[in-house]
């Protein structure tokens, strides 16, 4: 029988859209951006499952709870992929290169892929623990569940390590409470431009407004005109005939 340990106190040590099985289970299942009944994948032995829509903040998280429980060895991404995020690919090849110097998963062709609350050495404890079974755009619930059942059966037994236990920064918050962190250029840069492209739709859309007005203006300004000429043409025709 495969060795098992004690996860944190709490496990999962994160909160999120997810469901808990057997914490001695060694396999956790990752559904992207699909919303799914887990019941099936839980009663097949999964002990976590949920989505993961982002490739900052969510891989972060996803991090923390499997690094939390060292039963975990197996993560399988499945469900369809984000759009503009691309969290499954990311997720891929933050687990097999990791990050650079600016933090950026290396290898990922997502918006933001930018880790800043991971340590090296949590980093390298979760590619040590795990290993990917990448079946990303599956939504078949059978094929999921004979992936997990598979992992299952191939438990290797609890890393032979602690439990390790990461704090995860959260929003404007969680950074006051903490400190400020410094942002790396590149992130600071994508921001602002992100700011920039809204400024400019809105700038769009009220200009938009404004040209949709002017042009129903001229619109309504020639159906009266031709209305007036209709009618005196009409009255004058009248009076022609009496």
């Amino acid at each position: 029988m495969a060795n098992k340990v004690k996860p944190t106190d709490p496990w999962p040590w994160m909160t999120g859209e997810y469901e808990v099985g057997n914490p001695e289970s060694p396999v956790v299942v990752c559904t992207c951006g699909s919303h799914m009944n887990n019941a099936p994948f839980l009663d097949a032995g999964a002990a976590l499952v949920g989505p993961c829509k982002t490739e900052n903040i969510g891989i972060e998280k996803m991090v923390a709870n499997i690094v939390s429980n060292p039963n975990i060895r197996f993560l399988i991404i499945t469900g369809m992929e984000v759009k503009g995020h691309i969290t499954g690919q990311a997720i891929e090849a933050f687990a097999e290169s990791g990050i650079n110097q600016e933090g950026r998963i290396i290898g990922a062709t997502g918006a933001i892929p930018f880790i800043q609350n991971l340590t090296p050495e949590s980093i390298e404890r979760f590619k040590e623990q795990i290993t990917t079974i990448n079946i990303v755009d599956t939504e078949d619930t059978g094929t999921i569940v004979s992936k997990i059942k598979e992992c299952v059966s191939k438990d290797p037994g609890a890393l032979d390590v602690e439990a390790m236990a990461i704090e995860i920064s959260e929003g404007e918050e969680a950074e006051a409470a903490h400190g400020l962190r410094p942002m790396a250029a590149e992130i600071a840069n994508i921001r602002a431009r992100m700011r920039q492209i809204e400024a400019n739709v809105t700038n769009m859309g009220l200009q938009n407004k404004y040209a949709a007005g002017i042009y129903a203006g001229k619109i309504e300004g020639i159906v009266m005109g031709i209305t007036i000429v209709l009618v005196l043409f009409g009255m004058i025709m009248w009076m022609g005939g009496m």
